[in-house]
């Protein structure tokens, strides 16, 4: 895995030089699979991947192009023994999420492996997440470039705070602090928490003595990094993206949505009964549930939700898993048995197939990013329903863009009603009032899709990182490096 070594006689052509880039996501499947999307992209152009994560984390990951295979090397750290995690675990999806903090403190401990692979192997770049916050100084002390990759918008990493010595410092301290966008938002904007949203993550935001907190994770991320690297678009979130270099005085650059499609090689027995009910349902009728990997209704609100779709009339395919170690949620009595108009699959299920599907006419949503991304990709329009983490922060801005309509909730405790449910997914749907969230992922469905964009994105990136490898990286205060001849996109200067 060495690098190449550019001397100063040879000729300044960056596509012949080829990187070996370190990539170390946080342990979420939420976080590693938009990892592995980009280096995917990047090994599709030559360049060598040193994908880091624990050995029953790389053993769950979905397989790789064979044609990629010599080119991403998976590097498999074991975790460190914790008394407080249950044998095995080793992702936050094999955890209740009251112990996601013991998940933390074990993969704080891996300081001492990683360093000693950085030191051994050398890579040009080394890309990081939010939580191993010890990253940087392990890698200026190597001279090893580093960029922090976020995998969730550039307008929910703004929110949490500045790290530039020239932007007002954070002082909130209450939870009425964060229900109103910040002091350094200079635009119109309502990305923030609700009340109940602020409550539920409090403990995260502030920490305790037994855990950093999330935002110092972020904030020491963001200072220690050389550059921030964002799974987003100008053309989607050009201020945002702007407005997070000036409040950090580094480099930013959207890396793409890195938008998947689905396989067609992908045919298995649980797919084609899935679409043979999908082809039994009238075009753009089908309500599709879901909530990723992480995000689970409690009891009240999975009632609530059956009871939204049984009222709305829809046909509805809802994907209602259980989390490690949590009980499964239990629906009306023989809800499942006497709704012959919706399917509800208690398994994985292939959402990018079935988004992919004519008969989807909606997606209720946790509003977390990838499936956003997956929707668009589509054309299929949302009712966001946020749960936890950046998930409200999204839904704010994504009810900004039109892309989906926020589900009314009550502002205090977070609780909505089946009526609700069952009028937000028929306006959405079918309501003339709906039509601006129908048109606006309509609208969006060929930039998300958009292959050769994506494809563009990456190369603008891996131009910046082949130009400052093994260099001193330069600080561009005030001009955002993405395109600014986009049709939205625009640059600070």
């Amino acid at each position: 895995m060495e690098s190449i070594t550019v001397h100063p006689t040879m000729p300044n052509n960056n596509k012949d030089i080829k990187l070996h880039i370190a990539m170390f996501p946080w342990l979420a499947f939420g976080h590693m699979i938009p990892y592995l999307e980009l280096a995917k992209l990047i090994a599709g152009k030559g360049h060598k991947i040193s994908f880091i994560s624990t050995p029953r984390n790389i053993d769950r990951l979905p397989p790789l192009p064979p044609k990629l295979s010599a080119l991403i090397t998976f590097v498999k750290l074991p975790l460190p023994q914790n008394s407080n995690l249950p044998e095995g675990a080793e992702a936050t999806a094999d955890l209740p999420e009251d112990q996601v903090p013991h998940l933390k403190n074990a993969y704080d401990c891996l300081t001492q492996p990683i360093s000693q692979f950085l030191k051994s192997t050398n890579p040009d770049w080394l890309l990081f997440d939010f939580a191993p916050y010890w990253v940087p100084e392990i890698a200026q002390t190597l001279g090893i470039p580093t960029a922090f990759f976020s995998i969730v918008i550039a307008a929910a990493v703004t929110f949490l705070g500045p790290t530039s010595p020239e932007i007002p410092a954070d002082d909130r301290k209450l939870p009425e602090d964060y229900v109103v966008p910040p002091k350094w938002v200079p635009f119109p904007a309502t990305v923030a928490w609700r009340f109940f949203e602020v409550l539920r993550l409090f403990k995260a935001i502030s920490g305790d003595e037994t855990n950093v907190s999330v935002v110092y994770r972020f904030m020491e991320t963001l200072r220690g990094c050389d550059l921030i690297a964002v799974r987003s678009c100008a053309e989607f979130e050009s201020e945002w993206l702007s407005l997070l270099q000036v409040i950090h005085g580094k480099p930013v650059l959207p890396v793409g949505v890195l938008s998947t499609t689905p396989k067609a090689d992908d045919e298995n027995e649980t797919w084609r009964s899935i679409k043979d009910w999908l082809d039994r349902q009238s075009k753009n009728t089908v309500v599709y549930v879901a909530f990723g990997t992480e995000a689970m209704p409690s009891q009240e609100e999975a009632t609530e939700i059956a009871l939204g779709l049984e009222k709305s009339g829809l046909p509805f395919f809802w994907v209602l898993r259980t989390k490690h170690g949590e009980d499964a949620v239990k629906l009306p009595e023989s809800f499942e048995e006497r709704n012959e108009r919706g399917v509800v699959c208690r398994s994985w299920a292939p959402q990018v197939k079935i988004l992919a599907h004519d008969s989807v006419g909606v997606f209720l949503s946790h509003s977390g990013w990838s499936s956003v991304v997956e929707a668009l990709t589509f054309g299929r329009p949302l009712v966001l329903l946020p749960m936890s983490n950046d998930q409200g922060l999204n839904a704010r801005y994504f009810e900004e863009k039109k892309v989906g309509y926020e589900l009314p909730r009550d502002e205090q405790n977070g609780s909505f009603t089946g009526q609700a449910v069952a009028e937000s997914l028929r306006m959405v749907i079918e309501k003339e009032e709906g039509r601006v969230y129908r048109d606006k992922a309509k609208e969006l469905k060929p930039l998300f899709g958009d292959r050769e964009r994506q494809n563009e994105y990456v190369d603008k990136f891996l131009e910046y990182l082949t130009t400052h490898k093994g260099l001193d990286v330069v600080q561009h205060e005030g001009t955002l490096l993405h395109d600014s001849n986009s049709s939205n996109g625009h640059a600070l200067v």
